[in-house]
């Protein structure tokens, strides 16, 4: 690959995490906005959602970046991660940008998953039944991790609110913290590179240079 491709796929990159960490950042924000009002309960998780998109203004609007960051945050990290590999960026110097940026797209859908059930709707209800099937499915450790998630078996408020303190304050958390570190790593693995192609384009200007002098 030569080096202005490599620039071009090293910068979309570097816009890529920015953007993912915008959208961290706004999912997170408009989380604690719906926070607010949001009632962890089997029965008020549906009526405390009916109430902010009809009753709190600007509710169906903060309800909808919610969403987009969460969704966003998968899609973008996805593509950014096919950019490096496009890029051939996998020299030991950029290990934790390639780990942050997996374990970060794990946690977004890890978001996505823990959210299903958070508006007690009937889709919402059923589908995550039939996720439990197959995590009680699981060999040795399906059923602990069940009940883990629900609380003792049945889905009920304490479900809601085990899978709501794991996607609003675990998952989200680190979810903010990864995205600035592979932001980080990501700046810090290219700057040596970019230094040093620099440098080899200024060595090569001055060779040209006194080649046209002799």
């Amino acid at each position: 690959m030569n080096t202005s491709s490599s620039l071009i796929l090293r910068r979309l990159a570097t816009i890529l995490a920015v953007i993912t960490l915008t959208l961290t950042l706004l999912a997170a924000v408009t989380g604690v906005l719906l926070a607010f009002y949001y009632t962890p309960t089997a029965g008020g998780a549906y009526n405390s959602l009916d109430a902010i998109a009809t009753e709190i203004p600007n509710g169906t609007l903060i309800r909808s970046l919610h969403d987009i960051g969460g969704n966003g945050l998968i899609g973008v990290a996805l593509i950014e991660l096919i950019v490096l590999f496009l890029g051939r960026r996998s020299q030991p110097s950029w290990f934790t940008a390639w780990v942050s940026g997996i374990v970060l797209i794990l946690t977004g859908i890890g978001l996505g998953w823990t959210a299903m059930i958070l508006d007690w709707s009937q889709v919402g209800y059923w589908r995550f039944q039939i996720e439990l099937g197959a995590i009680e499915a699981i060999p040795r450790i399906g059923g602990r991790l069940r009940d883990v998630l629900t609380g003792g078996g049945a889905v009920n408020t304490t479900t809601v609110q085990h899978l709501y303190t794991l996607h609003s304050y675990i998952l989200a958390i680190a979810a903010v913290i990864l995205a600035i570190v592979h932001l980080v790593s990501l700046l810090y693995a290219s700057k040596p590179r970019q230094s040093l192609e620099e440098s080899s384009d200024s060595d090569s200007l001055e060779n040209l240079g006194v080649l046209g002098n002799e």
